[in-house]
C-alpha cells in the first residue's frame, strides 16, 4: 500500500529523542517512525513523555534498539499495543511503540467496514478498541517515513455508538446487582466502564477520533459526571440510588433496561 507523505513543518526533537529517531528509522524491517501523544495534541507538560511509533511490515530487526534499554518484542503487549520500550534518553522519557503495517491495515479495513472489537489492556477502564490503531494514523505526525492518515469512516460512526451503548447498559445493569450486595468497589468499578463507554459512543457518532481514554471523557463532554464519583454514599443502602444518578447523567433512563431483562 502506497502511504502519502506528509507537508507538515518539522518537529523540534530534542537532541537525544533525534538522535533515536534516526536509529528507529534505519532498523531492518522499519517503514516509518512517528511522533504521537501529548506532544502532538497539544497536551503535553514539561514532564511529559515523547511517543515515538514505529511502524514495520512483517518483521522488524530490534537488535540496534536493544542498545538503549529492555525492548519487549511484537506480541509482548497483545495484539493491538504490540511491544515496544520505556527509555530515557538524555533526562527525556521516550515510549517507543511498535505498530505492525499488517495488522494496523487490517484493522482499518474492518472499521472502515463499521466493525471494531475491545482488547483488555493494563491502563484502559473499558478497554481498546482495534480502530484505535487508524486513530493513531489520524493524530500522529511523521518523522521518518510515509504514514497515511484515516478519515473517520462513515460505517463507523454509525455502528460503533450502538455497540457501546450496549455496554454501557450492561454496566449499569451490573453496577446495580453490585449496588443490592453493598459491593462498593464493584459498583464504582462497573459504573466507571459505563462512564468510558458512554464517551466512546458519542465520540464515535460525531466521527472523532480518540487514541485512549485520557482525554476521553473530557472530550465527550461528560465532565459532570466526576462530581458524582467524588460522592459514592458510605452507606450501602444508597448505592442503587447513585448507579441511577451516574446512568441518568449518561442519558441512560428506564427504557434502557439491558437485553435480557427484556425477555418475551
Amino acid at each position: 500500500m502506497d502511504r502519502a507523505v506528509t507537508a507538515e513543518p518539522p518537529v523540534d526533537l530534542p537532541g537525544p529523542v533525534s538522535e533515536l529517531v534516526d536509529v528507529l528509522a534505519a532498523l531492518p524491517g522499519a517503514e516509518a517512525v512517528v511522533l504521537g501523544g501529548s506532544r502532538v495534541i497539544g497536551s503535553d507538560e514539561p514532564s511529559s513523555d515523547w511517543d515515538l511509533g514505529l511502524y514495520y511490515r512483517g518483521a522488524i530487526d530490534l537488535t540496534a534498539l536493544a542498545a538503549f534499554g529492555t525492548v519487549f518484542p511484537p506480541g509482548s503487549w497483545g495484539r493491538i499495543m504490540n511491544g515496544g520500550a520505556w527509555l530515557q534518553r538524555g533526562g527525556e522519557k521516550v515510549d517507543v511503540l511498535l505498530r505492525d503495517l499488517d495488522v494496523v491495515d487490517h484493522w482499518t479495513a474492518r472499521a472502515r467496514e463499521g466493525v471494531f472489537e475491545r482488547d483488555a489492556l493494563l491502563g484502559y477502564v473499558a478497554g481498546i478498541p482495534t480502530y484505535s490503531l487508524c486513530a493513531e494514523l489520524a493524530s500522529c505526525r511523521p518523522l521518518r517515513g510515509r504514514v497515511e492518515p484515516v478519515p473517520f469512516p462513515t460505517a463507523l460512526a454509525a455502528a460503533a455508538p450502538g455497540v457501546w451503548r450496549f455496554c454501557r447498559t450492561f454496566s449499569l445493569d451490573y453496577a446495580r446487582a453490585h449496588a443490592k450486595r453493598g459491593q462498593t468497589a464493584g459498583v464504582v468499578g462497573q459504573a466507571s466502564m459505563a462512564v468510558m463507554c458512554e464517551a466512546h459512543a458519542i465520540v464515535c457518532a460525531r466521527g472523532e477520533w480518540i487514541c485512549n481514554e485520557k482525554h476521553l471523557v473530557r472530550a465527550a463532554g461528560l465532565d459532570a459526571v466526576n462530581a458524582l464519583f467524588a460522592r459514592v454514599p458510605v452507606d450501602p443502602r444508597d448505592l442503587d440510588g447513585w448507579v441511577n444518578g451516574v446512568a441518568a447523567e449518561l442519558g441512560s433512563g428506564a427504557g434502557d433496561a439491558a437485553p435480557w431483562a427484556r425477555r418475551p
